[in-house]
């Protein structure tokens, strides 16, 4: 396995795997940001089904952390993660520095509206261009026939792929962009590497997040109106040990436009709130009858 991290040896290598006496070989990327746990090692396994040769980025973009937020804190372990992408069969890791994602002068900036509106949008302000920007920018660094990201941030998978459908990414296009299931920890809790900053006491808590997000959806498939599934829901968290709650929104699972009744058409339950000073994201299938 090869880790680069300046980009005329990411192109001649990924060039390189492409290369077969039987022909061309395809390639496929899993963009991270390092720290490495059970859902992105299930990203890289999805992505050795869809492709030849897999390709895993570790990049902590500070263009998608705001001014008060975790990038000083944000744990970094290369050669850790490196290890673990080893025994999955990766082929290549590209670990720019910032000074080679971002050069001197570096001034163009991704704004996807629509989908990023409201939600994580909302909460933290600029976040998503600076994932549009970066995601862009990997794209066209690696040239990836397929990307795969995990649907735990679902928001920032509708964007990824309004981008590619609006920018004529062929590489890849729009459809080539997967999500792959949230993987949650025994207990529920969605897996991520922020659960790391999680106290003893607040990681038993945290589990309160999938559990109140069961009964909201089981009471807004029973009829019951969303208002008060999701009040009740709220209601929950902070009684369960969380401090606030960012938001808690049904939405049309593809659009991401609001709904305030259920619907025929597939629906998402997206919630995002704080225990302790740490942040944690989820959402849910609320699967029409």
């Amino acid at each position: 396995m090869q880790t680069l991290h300046s980009l005329d040896p990411l192109r001649r290598a990924v060039a390189a795997l492409r290369q077969s006496p039987d022909g061309p070989k395809t390639v496929a990327l899993v963009p991270t940001m390092g720290a490495l746990h059970e859902g992105h090692l299930t990203l890289v396994r999805e992505a050795r089904k869809q492709a030849d040769h897999v390709v895993v980025s570790i990049f902590v973009n500070p263009l998608q952390f705001g001014a008060n937020e975790d990038l000083d804190k944000y744990p970094r372990q290369l050669e850790r993660d490196c290890a673990l992408l080893e025994a999955e069969g990766v082929d290549l890791v590209w670990a720019p520095t910032v000074e080679a994602m971002y050069p001197q002068g570096f001034a163009t900036n991704i704004s996807v509206t629509g989908v990023s509106d409201g939600l994580c949008g909302a909460s933290r302000p600029g976040h998503f261009d600076g994932v549009a920007t970066v995601v862009c920018k990997l794209f066209h660094q690696v040239l990836p026939d397929v990307a795969l990201f995990g649907e735990k941030d679902w928001q920032q998978l509708a964007v990824i792929r309004r981008m590619a459908r609006d920018l004529d990414l062929t590489s890849p296009h729009a459809d080539a962009v997967l999500g792959v299931a949230t993987v949650r920890e025994e207990d529920g809790l969605a897996m991520s590497s922020r659960n790391a900053y999680l106290t003893a006491e607040q990681r038993l808590q945290a589990v309160t997040l999938p559990m109140a997000m069961k009964v909201a959806i089981a009471g807004i498939r029973n009829g019951d109106p969303v208002a008060a599934c999701i009040g009740h829901l709220k209601d929950a968290l902070l009684a369960g040990g969380f401090s606030s709650v960012d938001y808690a929104e049904l939405r049309d699972a593809d659009s991401l436009a609001p709904l305030d009744s259920r619907g025929t058409a597939p629906m998402r339950l997206l919630v995002a709130a704080r225990i302790g000073t740490t942040r944690l994201i989820d959402n849910m299938a609320v699967l029409p009858e």
